[in-house]
């Protein structure tokens, strides 16, 4: 683990050091609480420190007031002090520190609460690991690891009130899958649960870096097209239709052709222009690319 020590007094700091690297951390010493706070809060910042309660620039009280003022990420911080009086220690709890560590220090001691902080800072990274999985389930379809409907729409919201604010435009594109019952039906959902994961994967690839795509619901997608005219997302949708359908789906050793229809909605006034009303006139032009023949991309100016 990198550790961080901050201590003015040169001796104190070096045993400290050394009695560290010996019970093998890696060890960031500073000398004054200045110096620590910078590099506590900056990039790969060490995720424990021991800091002497008196230094120069400020003291360790005010470093743990600070680092408390973030919300992330967690710093574990054990005062080394030859303080031992109960208002100390009270003084100390409420600027934010986790432990102490009585100066001159016990090797014994020292190991022992280090320990408490491992444990701590991997308890909170565990839940941080699953605060994030909740946040993914949340916000992602579990099949094509794609941004689910509401949040597909959010993006849409948002890019619409970019496009408003900066008088650009603004394209949305509804794509469907071509056929995809007689592929339930046929080989089973297992298998469209495969192709729907193969289609938007190649979609993905197939967008620019400041597109997004999103599952819209059942074997429809949605796509967000930011500053894109009408012919520019007409484009872009059919190099999504030729990704799609250039080469088939292999499930348990059956190729499966496949293809996707588009409907595209694109405005050079998107002032005012609603949601709903973009999503619904996409939605009228694929209903058109169904009905003439599928497997292309049909365009409705909003």
């Amino acid at each position: 683990m990198r550790i961080l020590i901050a201590d003015d007094d040169r001796i104190s700091r070096r045993l400290l050091e050394r009695t560290l690297e010996r019970l093998g951390h890696e060890v960031v010493a500073v000398t004054d609480g200045l110096t620590a706070l910078a590099a506590l809060v900056g990039p790969d910042a060490p995720q424990l420190a021991i800091l002497d309660w008196m230094m120069p620039g400020t003291d360790g009280l005010s470093v743990c007031r600070l680092l408390r003022q973030r919300t992330a990420p967690y710093v574990y911080v054990i005062l080394l002090t030859a303080r031992d009086r109960r208002e100390d220690m009270m003084a100390g709890l409420e600027a934010g520190a986790d432990d102490f560590l009585t100066k001159p220090f016990d090797s014994v001691e020292l190991q022992a609460r280090l320990s408490s902080g491992e444990r701590v800072l991997a308890l909170q990274e565990r839940l941080l690991a699953a605060q994030d999985a909740l946040r993914v389930q949340a916000t992602h379809d579990r099949l094509t690891g794609l941004w689910n409907r509401g949040m597909i729409l959010d993006e849409l919201e948002r890019q619409r009130h970019r496009a408003s604010r900066d008088g650009a435009p603004l394209a949305v594109v509804l794509a469907d899958v071509d056929r995809f019952k007689s592929v339930n039906d046929t080989h089973g959902h297992a298998a469209g649960d495969v192709v729907l994961g193969e289609i938007a994967s190649r979609m993905s690839s197939a967008l620019r870096a400041s597109d997004a795509l999103g599952r819209y619901g059942g074997e429809e997608f949605l796509l967000v097209l930011p500053g894109c005219d009408a012919a520019g997302a007409s484009t872009v949708a059919d190099r999504v239709r030729q990704s799609v359908a250039a080469e088939p789906v292999r499930v348990d050793g059956i190729a499966l052709d496949v293809s996707v229809s588009l409907g595209v909605a694109s405005t050079f006034e998107p002032l005012g222009l609603d949601v709903g009303t973009l999503v619904a006139t996409a939605d009228r032009a694929l209903y058109r690319a169904k009905a003439l023949g599928r497997n292309r991309v049909e365009l409705r100016a909003a």
